[in-house]
């Protein structure tokens, strides 16, 4: 029976090896009260290169360069203030309601995506609005390959600061987190974080295909269904990220992504009938 304890011990243990343990410090380096963090240089980096992207896209299709810093403003002032007031809304609005002045403490963490995506819909609806030559339909089409690339940049931030972590798991691939526990654990921001590098290099492919004759809210649609039906997949393997979520039967992020989900199939499947896609 001793044996048998000892053997099936030892068993856990080389298991419990085998697991990826993750220990990533949050941040890069330090120099006084100035700290450089992955998750705010990954954050940044998406935008940096989106920009490069998106300048190839307007010399592709003759859309003026200049117009480019005011794009790259208007996305990242509706991307920061969206995702942020997302969070504080949906997620804890008791507190931020009573506390609004802690809305303006980003510092301390707390973005929602799905503030993200309705602060950038705005934004960009606020822009083009100025600019007949870049519709807004057109401009989502466009923005939603570098919003891809972003979001899979970002959930490597998070991975790096070991948050929106998974439920607990034996796979073999599982992370054990160990600034949070020593429980194996779906990698679920490395699952999100490649699910949108993915639908990046397909969605870039198919624009680089058709370009400019690429049919009105085409890649707009794929990008909200699948990004968003993803998201409800996802959820059943992430822990809930405030207490309120235990009691419902599907958590806040999938309440949210299920409209998104059914509106984007929707501008999916009239990219088919208004448009007769190009030989």
């Amino acid at each position: 029976m001793h044996s048998f304890e000892l053997g099936f011990s030892i068993f856990a243990y080389m298991k419990w090896l085998l697991f990826i343990h993750w220990n990533a410090d949050p941040e890069i380096f330090s120099i006084g009260p100035f700290t450089i963090r992955w998750y705010g240089l990954l954050f940044a980096l998406g935008f940096f290169i989106g920009q490069f992207i998106m300048a190839h896209i307007y010399r592709l299709e003759g859309k003026p360069q200049a117009d480019l810093e005011k794009l790259l403003l208007y996305m990242i002032i509706s991307t920061v203030v969206g995702a942020r007031l997302g969070h504080c809304l949906f997620y804890q609005p008791d507190y931020y309601l009573a506390h609004p002045i802690d809305i303006l403490k980003i510092w301390e963490g707390g973005l929602a995506s799905h503030g993200a995506a309705i602060g950038i819909l705005l934004g960009l609806w606020l822009y083009s609005r100025k600019r007949p030559d870049q519709p807004y339909i057109w401009l989502l089409d466009r923005i939603v390959i570098v919003v891809a690339l972003g979001g899979g940049l970002i959930r490597i931030g998070n991975l790096m600061n070991s948050e929106i972590i998974g439920k607990p798991t034996t796979l073999p691939w599982a992370f054990i987190f160990h600034k949070v526990d020593e429980l194996p654990r779906h990698p679920a921001q490395l699952y999100e974080a490649i699910s949108c590098l993915i639908l990046f290099t397909i969605l870039y492919r198919i624009y680089m295909k058709y370009k400019e004759k690429t049919p009105q809210g085409r890649l707009f649609g794929i990008f909200v269904w699948v990004v968003f039906g993803l998201r409800i997949g996802y959820e059943f393997i992430k822990e809930n990220q405030v207490p309120f979520e235990e009691n419902l039967p599907l958590n806040m992020g999938q309440l949210l992504s299920i409209p998104l989900v059914a509106i984007g199939l929707w501008i999916y499947a009239r990219s088919f009938r208004a448009h007769k896609a190009p030989a």
